[in-house]
């Protein structure tokens, strides 16, 4: 080796480059660590109508550590998401010591299973709410689907100036709708969309005609629906007129 210049001269190159690149990593770590680059400012983003002041100090103070450069952004934006209210967080780093949080809100759209919230995207949450909202029950992972089918129900039935407080959807996939009036409608597992329609278009000249308080209604009929109206239960029936009935299909149809 030592008779070849040219291998000791690249040895040597190689040495000083690892030299210099060391102390290039001792100076960044050095100038890394300067009270300059301590964190200074949190700056907070967002429409926040839930998140207090409290919940984003707590954060700040107890789970970020170290300064501009150290900080993992991954485990600060894993800290915020924890909050009950916060779905979604972005993080980045604001020169020279700042740190910029951006905060989305869950959006509160029905209660789930009486303990948790179902935001605007479907989604479960946890959190504390007194509001009135509307109630979802059905089985584990349907939220969404119920969500989406809420919406449908509630543009639909504003028409006839109805709100839905109750979305049922059941193990066997039946749909069920309370109102706020206290009407309970049944539409089944099948074209409920379609027997939803028929209803709303007939209610006008029919129900809305009718000034009782309607319990009950069967929509899973092929070409009409079922009423139950509790005052009818006292009522005696017209001489020579019965009371009217129809055939009940089969259950959850």
């Amino acid at each position: 080796m030592w008779d070849r210049p040219g291998l000791l001269n690249a040895t040597a190159d190689a040495l000083y480059a690892v030299a210099a690149f060391a102390a290039l990593a001792g100076a960044a770590v050095l100038l890394a660590r300067l009270p300059a680059f301590e964190l200074r400012e949190v700056k907070i983003g967002g429409a926040l109508n839930h998140v207090t002041r409290g919940e984003i100090e707590g954060v700040v103070q107890r789970e970020l550590r170290g300064n501009f450069f150290t900080l993992d952004l991954v485990v600060a934006r894993a800290a915020f998401e924890r909050l009950p209210w916060v779905r979604h967080v972005n993080v980045r780093r604001h020169w020279p010591a700042g740190l910029a949080v951006a905060l989305e809100e869950h959006v509160p759209l029905a209660r789930w299973g009486g303990t948790a919230l179902v935001n605007t995207h479907g989604e479960v949450f946890q959190a504390a709410y007194d509001p009135q909202l509307p109630a979802f029950i059905g089985p584990e992972g349907t939220a969404r689907e119920i969500a989406i089918q809420y919406v449908y129900f509630s543009r639909s039935l504003r028409g006839i100036g109805e709100t839905p407080v109750e979305v049922q959807l059941t193990p066997r996939r039946a749909w069920q709708v309370k109102l706020e009036s206290g009407t309970t409608l049944a539409l089944g597992r099948e074209s409920i969309e379609a027997r939803l329609t028929r209803f709303v278009e007939a209610h006008p000249r029919t129900l809305g005609r009718l000034g009782r308080r309607i319990e009950y209604v069967d929509l899973r009929y092929a070409n009409g629906f079922a009423v139950r109206i509790p005052e009818l239960r006292h009522e005696k029936p017209e001489p020579g007129r019965g009371p009217r009935t129809g055939k009940r299909p089969g259950a959850g149809a």
